[in-house]
């Protein structure tokens, strides 16, 4: 009897200690599984905390204006009244920019060359024979050859004469639409300073009006005066540089057509 109850007893003990460490390591995996769960809210916190940044500088970066949007805008805020019209003096101006360049390029000509070939075909052929080689020469110095040997047979003053007037037609063709170019320079800048004025005014109006002054009153006067000044200005820039560069090739031209002119009446002298 005594066997059997220390028997029970060491069998109690023994269920009890493996309840224990069961209880124990399923207490342990509670509190590592609870450890993850906390560890991975967390995680989840922080990266939805990151998320909205990232998503925000990502949107940032997708709404940024271009260039072409940004000067749309500001044209716009600038009013079309008077942008409208400096736009169109921009396109027109820049036109007659691109027309003169194409005709200079194609009257500029290589002067020595002509002098050449014209020499060596009076000593080969005759005036006639020159005078084919300046019929199939384009510019405005092989049209003044033609011109001076048409009249060869006449004698060196009235070539020199005729080498001078139709010079100074050839320099009218030139200088073609110069004038409206240097008018649209002007015209831009004022354009954009009557915009300045007619933006104060609009200001000053609505200061009367409000009976206070207010940045918000005058902002909208005051920025249209400005948009409208510095459009101007950029299109008087921009068909400013044009036009030195057309006044500079016109000089240029100019006097290729004077030295040979000049060379052109000593070929004539010699082989007269």
């Amino acid at each position: 009897m005594k066997k059997l109850f220390a028997f029970v007893a060491l069998l109690g003990v023994f269920t009890f200690g493996v309840n224990s460490v069961v209880f124990a390591d399923h207490h342990l995996e509670g509190d590592s599984t609870a450890t993850e769960q906390i560890n991975t809210a967390a995680e989840e916190e922080v990266v939805e905390e990151v998320s909205p940044s990232e998503e925000a500088t990502a949107e940032a970066i997708e709404e940024s204006p271009s260039f072409h949007q940004v000067i749309k805008q500001k044209f716009i805020e600038g009013g079309p009244s008077f942008m409208g019209i400096v736009l169109i003096c921009l396109i027109l101006g820049l036109a007659l920019c691109i027309e003169r360049i194409i005709y200079l390029n194609k009257a500029t000509t290589n002067t020595e060359k002509l002098l050449s070939d014209v020499e060596n075909a009076l000593k080969s052929g005759g005036v006639e024979s020159a005078k084919d080689v300046c019929r199939n020469t384009a510019g405005p110095i092989a049209s003044i050859f033609y011109q001076g040997l048409d009249r060869s047979n006449e004698g060196i003053d009235v070539v020199e004469k005729s080498v001078v007037a139709y010079g100074s037609v050839q320099m009218g063709l030139l200088e073609r639409g110069l004038s409206w170019i240097s008018l649209f320079i002007a015209l831009a800048p004022m354009l954009g300073f009557m915009g300045t004025v007619i933006g104060m005014i609009g200001a000053f109006d609505a200061i009367e009006a409000a009976g206070d002054i207010s940045p918000s009153l005058v902002a909208g006067g005051i920025k249209v005066a400005l948009l409208t000044t510095v459009f101007g200005l950029i299109v008087a820039i921009i068909l400013q540089t044009f036009y030195n560069y057309l006044v500079a090739k016109i000089d240029s031209i100019v006097n290729n057509m004077e030295d040979a002119s000049i060379s052109l009446i000593d070929i004539l002298v010699k082989n007269k």
